[in-house]
This record gives structure tokens, sequence and C-alpha cells, in this order.
């Protein structure tokens, strides 16, 4: 006979800071989201841009960019394609394993990367970053330290 374990309920002060975190995460990429725009870009087209742009050879193999990105293999596929008709990116094959691909920035892509970032710093630090002080930042970045940790050794597991 299994015997059911209680629930632990979240405390006041637990579903506040939960409910809190939910709502500031879901704004603030809305609010991120909404200043890409401009530009043409998705978050997840500006996400792309910067791992590729800090990689070596401003190139990755998609199953590592779909790793880095938290995107399934298919639905980065297909980000690709709308990025390549952007000429933003294009795919090459991996010499070593005919199977892979790997995504490359293109210099049009490189040019739009060097064009945005500064925009996208600017909203970061508008809608984030300045409305925190120096403590509160290092305190908040402390803190959430040890939940990052913990879903990333939770990737690819239920």
């Amino acid at each position: 006979m299994e015997t059911e374990t209680a629930t632990r309920w979240l405390t006041e002060a637990e579903q506040c800071a939960w409910r809190t975190h939910l709502e500031v995460n879901r704004l603030l990429t809305y609010q991120l989201e909404k200043d890409l725009q401009p530009f043409g870009l998705t978050m997840n087209d500006y996400e792309i841009l910067v791992n590729l742009s800090e990689s070596e050879g401003v190139r990755m193999r998609m199953s590592d960019l779909a790793a880095a990105t938290l995107q399934s293999k298919s639905r980065l596929s297909h980000q690709i394609t709308r990025m390549e008709n952007a000429d933003l990116v294009r795919r090459e094959n991996c010499e070593s394993d005919r199977r892979g691909l790997y995504a490359v920035l293109t210099e049009h892509g490189l040019e739009t990367m060097h064009k945005v970032a500064p925009h996208h710093v600017d909203s970061v630090r508008r809608h984030f970053i300045d409305l925190l002080s120096a403590e509160a930042a290092a305190e908040l970045s402390k803190s959430l330290k040890p939940v990052a940790e913990h879903l990333r050794g939770h990737r690819g597991r239920p």
C-alpha cells in the first residue's frame, strides 16, 4: 500500500516570491522582445546571434546551439531557416560528421549584432539592472545561482 506524502504548500512569503518572479520574468521578456521588434528580431533570434558571435569561428554545431538555447532540434531548425532567409546565419556541413550541421553567423548577422547589442543592453539596463542597487543585484545573482545550477543538472531529465 502506497502512502501519500503531504503536499508542502508554499507559505505566504514563498508564494509572494514565486509569483513576483513569474510576473517579472513575463513582463521583462515581453518588454525586451518589444524593444527588439524595430530591428526585426525576436529574443530567440538575439540569443542565437549572441551564442554564435561568442563562439569560436562564429559557428556552432546545431545540436550544441539547440542545447545552449534550450530549444528542440526541430524548433531550432525552423528558427535557423527563418534567420537564413534574413541572411543572419547560414548552415554549413560538418566535415568530421556528415550528419552534423553548423549554424554560422553571416557578415550581415555580425553587423546586425553590433548594431542591435547597444540597444539591447540599454533596454536591459532601463528595465532591470538600473532598477536594482549594486547590492541587490549581487544578492539576486547569489540567490538564483543555486536554482540555475540545480536546473542545469536536470536538463533532459524528468
